[in-house]
């Protein structure tokens, strides 16, 4: 089998991704290790995708969604290897584009019952009047695509409508986008990492992240935060919000679509009430402060090697199917969870 991970010079990326060459090259040598054959390629153009494809690799691990090329064109990677018949890891366009735009994975969820703090989109000016706006303070705010904390920080909260406009403009000077405004849900967030596995379960690591508190008391899960890499994780030793937050996640899990793996972030308000805050379908896959491979660690006491391991072997498992029709995995609705049945999470 050969593999290859795909990435892209991602310094100036706000979206997500598996993390910057180092992160590729810890799942490189443990690719190796577990018996693999495997090379990183970075791409920049159509020609290097067309270079990938004569290749044909058995799988393409995508590190990042998409590639810029020099004339500023989105190559969605997932739907250029869909088309060419590859084999690649993650979810397929249509659901990574919720992990590209936390409005539509709000409506989309929203549709289906799911609870998401409420919100709206704001452009600088658009609403001129603090009577006008369409909820009531405190609000958060923040960019509607961005990740790894990007564009939040302790101005996100607003109490104000100077502070609401302030943090807007700034936004779209950042960002060239709207703002997305959500009532603000102070209490507990988690978040979830999910790998499906080749036998078709659903294998579920919650865990607790806590902010460090700021100068101004407020603990915010912000850019700062994140890369100083000194938020606090823990264990849910609560039974029944844990059952709760593996419920909520894995609706979402089946909701959008999700292919193999993914990550799904959630708060809980004072009442514990679950609210569904945002998906990062490809999240960081660091061997030492990501995520993703920490959640598994603390909850099931896997190693990094085991996580990517079992993402490889549902990757690997679709290959005569990509060879011989080049169908899409279709997610069984009635996935299980290695940690509980859906029967014992409801009951």
């Amino acid at each position: 089998m050969n593999i290859e991970i795909l990435t892209t010079s991602n310094e100036t990326l706000k979206e997500t991704g598996f993390g910057n060459l180092e992160a590729c090259h810890a799942l490189l040598d443990t690719i190796n290790r577990i018996g693999y054959m495997a090379k990183i390629t970075v791409c920049h153009t159509v020609k290097d995708l067309e270079a990938v494809v004569k290749r044909k690799p058995d799988l393409v691990l995508l590190a990042v969604k998409y590639i810029v090329t020099k004339k500023g064109e989105t190559l969605w990677l997932s739907e250029y290897f869909t088309r060419k018949g590859i084999n690649f890891s993650g979810s397929l366009r249509e659901t990574l584009a919720f992990d590209s735009n936390k409005v539509s994975a709000k409506r989309h969820l929203k549709d289906k019952g799911i609870s998401t703090p409420n919100f709206f989109t704001a452009m600088p000016g658009e609403y001129t009047r603090e009577y006008d706006l369409p909820l009531g303070y405190p609000l958060f705010v923040k960019p509607i695509d961005a990740a790894n904390g990007n564009g939040i920080d302790d101005l996100s909260f607003v109490n104000t409508f100077a502070e609401y406009e302030s943090k807007v403009a700034s936004i779209y000077e950042r960002f060239s986008q709207p703002a997305l405004v959500e009532e603000y849900i102070e209490g507990q967030e988690f978040t979830v990492a999910m790998i499906k596995t080749k036998s078709g379960e659903l294998l579920i690591a919650p865990i607790e992240v806590i902010a460090p508190q700021s100068t101004k008391g407020l603990r915010i899960l912000g850019e700062t935060a994140k890369k100083d890499d000194n938020e606090v994780l823990k264990t849910l030793e609560n039974s029944q919000l844990k059952k709760n937050i593996i419920k909520l996640a894995m609706d979402v899990f089946i909701d959008l679509d999700i292919r193999d793996f993914g990550r799904v972030d959630i708060k809980t308000n004072h009442s514990g009430h679950c609210f569904f805050m945002e998906a990062n379908l490809v999240p960081g896959m660091g061997s030492l402060s990501s995520y993703f491979p920490k959640a598994f660690a603390m909850e099931f006491g896997m190693d990094y090697d085991t996580v990517i391991g079992l993402i490889i072997e549902e990757g690997i498992s679709r290959v005569p199917e990509v060879i011989a029709v080049n169908v899409p995995l279709v997610l069984d609705p009635h996935v299980t969870s290695l940690v509980l049945s859906p029967s014992k999470l409801l009951g």
